[in-house]
């Protein structure tokens, strides 16, 4: 396990690169994981990323491996944490995917440090603040009552937040022994609360237009989580924004459209990748 000192806290990293390159002829590509998740959510992504860049993902603070303090946390911090481990492992800028509340801390990113950010992909985000389009309540109350089961008959419900009936039918077993095998990951109550209240503080909608950044939003156009239309307003409001959306994905695309969305945003990395890093 490696770790870094970066401000208040010890957080948790790991570095993948292609082997068939020089050292730093790879370009760094800053992956930012979302609510209560970890660096192990980008399993299918890692893999086929690292054979043409420079990987770095991190679990956020109140997240996986990462110190969960008991202060506030705010999305700003939170790229300041991203930002800290770009000085810690010396890397002027670098491609950055945020994915659900990552991509909250990658707006914030490239609205406060725009020249650490060299291109930005949005996955399964939004704006947040009014004008951001959110689950309803009945799902989030379901969302909620997961809380108070069983572990694995949690996880087993939880699963349909994320995926389709089909994709659950075909896995279902392998994601429920993921799930628990990885359970020791899940933030505690305290940090996972913190996290929610630096996601219902956040709100981009006036500034999208000062990302000058080029950027991809990519997001599954049955997502109940994040809704679909949330992409639409990011695309709209970001200059010169391309837009993806995976026919019959969830929010779990990431795992359930692996093979069109890692196509999606390589496609777009090579059309603004230009040489090695700074």
């Amino acid at each position: 396990m490696t770790k870094a000192q970066i401000g208040d806290i010890e957080m948790y990293y790991e570095v993948h690169g292609p082997t068939c390159l020089p050292a730093g002829q790879a370009e760094p590509l800053l992956l930012i994981m979302g609510l209560g998740a970890n660096a192990t959510s980008w399993e299918m992504q890692i893999p086929e990323f690292s054979r043409e860049y420079r990987v770095i993902a991190f679990d956020n603070r109140g997240s996986g491996r990462t110190d969960k303090p008991h202060s506030p946390y705010t999305m700003s911090q939170m790229a300041g944490d991203a930002v800290g481990l770009m000085d810690h492992l010396g890397i002027g800028s670098a491609h950055v995917f945020g994915m659900s509340m990552g991509g909250m801390i990658a707006q914030e990113l490239a609205l406060r440090y725009p020249h650490r950010v060299r291109t930005l992909v949005l996955g399964g985000t939004m704006t947040g603040g009014p004008n951001a389009v959110v689950a309803s309540l009945p799902l989030i109350r379901q969302w909620v009552s997961t809380a108070t089961l069983p572990p694995a008959q949690a996880v087993e419900n939880g699963l349909r937040f994320l995926y389709s009936e089909e994709f659950i039918a075909r896995n279902k077993e392998r994601l429920v022994k993921r799930a628990l095998n990885l359970a020791h990951l899940q933030p505690p109550r305290h940090a996972l609360q913190r996290q929610v209240m630096a996601v219902v503080q956040f709100n981009t909608y006036e500034r999208l237009a000062d990302i000058k950044t080029p950027t991809l939003i990519i997001s599954g156009n049955e997502d109940t989580i994040v809704p679909p239309e949330n992409s639409r307003i990011l695309a709209e409001g970001i200059p010169d924004a391309e837009l993806v959306e995976l026919d019959g994905a969830g929010h779990g695309f990431l795992a359930e459209k692996a093979a069109a969305a890692n196509k999606a945003v390589l496609s777009f990395l090579r059309r603004h990748s230009a040489g090695p890093p700074k």
